[in-house]
């Protein structure tokens, strides 16, 4: 027999929760130190203080009880009224919700989440308000760090987008015209040369055209028409339609989901991470098809590039630390996101990145008293 058999299996009955007691719920609030709870009489006088509200406002219960709460407020905000608005829209609305800065006792401001509620008796009689005060200033720090790394992400994408843009037009007008006119040059020697000459001057020629083609290749690569003015999905279309199906006649498909178009930035380095991966499937991965896939998720854009290769590492030499892999990662990771390959011998090589699309930043709003002079 076993010990179930033996020993029968005990019954848990789940028992309705006691009311919690006044005295408890007082001990609650009281001991709450993440949230300034306290109360305010009809009129906006402070009449119940906790611990949270001492830690964060730094009154004790016996400096602050009785005084008005608009000393929590900056003087612009009492100058303004802001105070009594906010009561007179608690009672309006029931409830106000507001984020701002604050004062504490020693003149320090913090910036707070408050909520104010307005409180009824049962025969409709305001008998004061409720007051959730939070510190969100570490939260604030974080989203403003944020959003100056965006802004400094930003600004390295367009000056990296600038300066392709500048060597491209100077290879198209420069170094490719030369070329050009070497050639022709070339051409008109070799119809007055002999024939011994005018055939050497021919391969001179074609390697000539050869350099100009891979030339144009380049300044394509380096600044592609379209992006700029269509955005990322038209980008890709037309990259992988002229690059991937005209130039290399390779079969491939191209599905996109995307709830929004992405920032210019970020269609930038998405392009830009694809373009690499494309070129190292044409390089290494001997593939006879290619598919990329791009779907918004998770606050941001993931794409993926999937061909159907060997499977080995698209490294040179068969090194996964080849530069052009050192640079898609850098692009995803820079712009705050995450990349990775993942290859197999024979069933060929997928690379998947994801990088945020977040919405516009607004611009944080400033102290007034470090604006002072």
């Amino acid at each position: 027999m076993t010990r179930e058999q033996r020993e029968p299996r005990q019954k848990w009955t789940r028992k309705p929760a006691a009311p919690l007691s006044e005295t408890a719920f007082t001990l609650l609030v009281q001991g709450v130190l993440d949230y300034g709870i306290f109360m305010l009489d009809p009129h906006g006088y402070i009449i119940s203080w906790n611990a949270g509200a001492e830690r964060i406002k730094g009154y004790r219960a016996s400096d602050i009880l009785g005084q008005h709460f608009s000393v929590f407020y900056p003087p612009e905000d009492q100058a303004s009224g802001k105070p009594q608005w906010e009561l007179e829209t608690a009672v309006k609305d029931g409830r106000l919700e507001d984020e701002g800065w604050r004062v504490r006792k020693d003149g320090s401001r913090f910036w707070a989440n408050v909520v104010i509620t307005a409180l009824w008796d049962d025969k409709g009689v305001l008998q004061g308000f409720g007051k959730v005060t939070r510190d969100m200033s570490e939260r604030r720090a974080a989203q403003h760090a944020l959003s100056e790394r965006r802004r400094l992400f930003d600004h390295l994408v367009q000056a990296q987008e600038t300066e392709r843009r500048r060597i491209a037009w100077d290879v198209h007008d420069d170094s490719i015209q030369a070329m050009v006119a070497v050639g022709m040059r070339l051409e008109l020697l070799a119809d007055q040369m002999p024939q011994t000459h005018a055939t050497e001057l021919r391969r001179l020629d074609a390697s000539v055209r050869e350099a100009i083609t891979r030339l144009r290749s380049l300044t394509f690569r380096l600044h592609p028409p379209g992006l700029d003015r269509h955005g990322l999905v038209e980008g890709v279309s037309s990259h992988l339609e002229d690059v991937v199906g005209d130039a290399w006649g390779m079969p491939y498909s191209f599905e996109h989901q995307l709830d929004r178009d992405p920032t210019p930035e970020t269609a930038i380095t998405i392009f830009r991470i694809v373009q690499e991966a494309l070129l190292n499937v044409h390089k290494h991965a001997r593939a006879t098809r290619v598919d990329v896939h791009v779907r918004s998720g998770d606050g941001g854009i993931t794409t993926r590039v999937v061909d159907d290769g060997t499977g080995a590492p698209m490294g040179q030499d068969g090194s996964r630390d080849h530069f052009g892999v050192i640079e898609m990662r850098e692009r995803a990771e820079t712009a705050g996101g995450w990349w990775s390959m993942h290859s197999r011998p024979g069933t060929g090589t997928t690379v998947e990145f994801w990088v945020p699309n977040p919405l516009p930043v607004p611009d944080p709003v400033p102290d007034p008293a470090e604006e002072a002079p």
